[in-house]
């Protein structure tokens, strides 16, 4: 008679063993980023390509979700008498969780499904291949800079994620709620803390890395032509948005304890 916790235990040997390769591709790569040779040419290009061009969808989400936040904390604290608390609230909600988060999912989005189907091409056209014969790392060549792009440029975006985010709300206060804008203003800046800031951009960079990481790890290990490569992309994205919540969580439960 077959085992009916046969499958259940082979789901879960995967997933561990899926969870331990991913570990130590993360760990090479970082550990490439510090060692020598440099290629700040790859850095600056990557930077330009996952920072820059991801302004646009950034800003359109930050403002989007800053007005929505503060139509919804007006509804509800409307029942409770509390609308003064509208600005409160909009900028810890933005600053702490939904700036980064946000931003990181869109990116995920965008970022990890192109550095998967780009080394996934690379992968399947036996370039990486060519690379190794010639001598050149590809950790250090493709995945390095990568990474290190992605860690750096998406705090950046995060904050200017936070700055739209906190405007999109001030307008809808402003010009739908009533509220007095200089007021609303004096009560964002005066609840604001930095380590409210400093949250976000900490949960930014981590979320960078992942992105990267899983994209690369994800396009690296694809095989099977253009269906392995979808496969990959498909998976990069995945990947990176249950890691992303998953540590999102981890690094709020950290600060708050």
């Amino acid at each position: 008679m077959i085992n009916p916790f046969a499958p259940v235990g082979r789901a879960v040997l995967g997933i561990l063993r899926e969870i331990g390769r991913f570990s130590l591709f993360a760990g090479r790569s970082a550990a490439s980023v510090f060692s020598p040779p440099f290629f700040m040419g790859q850095f600056a290009r990557q930077s330009l390509q996952i920072g820059y061009f991801s302004l646009p969808v950034i800003g359109l989400t930050a403002v989007f979700i800053g007005a929505a936040l503060a139509l919804n904390i007006y509804v509800g604290g409307a029942r409770f008498n509390a609308e003064s608390f509208v600005p409160n609230i909009v900028v810890l909600g933005i600053t702490r969780e939904l700036g980064p988060v946000l931003a990181g999912l869109m990116l995920a989005g965008r970022v990890s499904a192109g550095v998967a189907a780009e080394i996934g091409t690379m992968r399947v056209t036996e370039q990486i291949d060519a690379m190794n014969t010639l001598s050149t790392d590809p950790f250090k060549f493709l995945i390095a800079p990568r990474v290190l792009a992605a860690t750096l440029t998406l705090p950046l975006l995060v904050l200017v994620a936070d700055i739209i985010g906190v405007m999109g709300g001030y307008l809808v206060a402003v010009n739908s709620l009533d509220f007095n804008g200089a007021t609303y203003l004096r009560n964002t800046l005066d609840f604001l803390e930095s380590q409210d800031v400093i949250l976000g951009l900490v949960k930014a960079a981590v979320f960078g890395f992942i992105i990267a990481a899983m994209g690369a790890y994800q396009g690296y290990n694809s095989q099977g032509g253009a269906l392995g490569v979808g496969r990959a992309t498909t998976n990069a994205v995945v990947g990176s948005i249950v890691l992303i919540l998953a540590v999102n969580y981890l690094i709020t439960a950290f600060f708050v304890e």
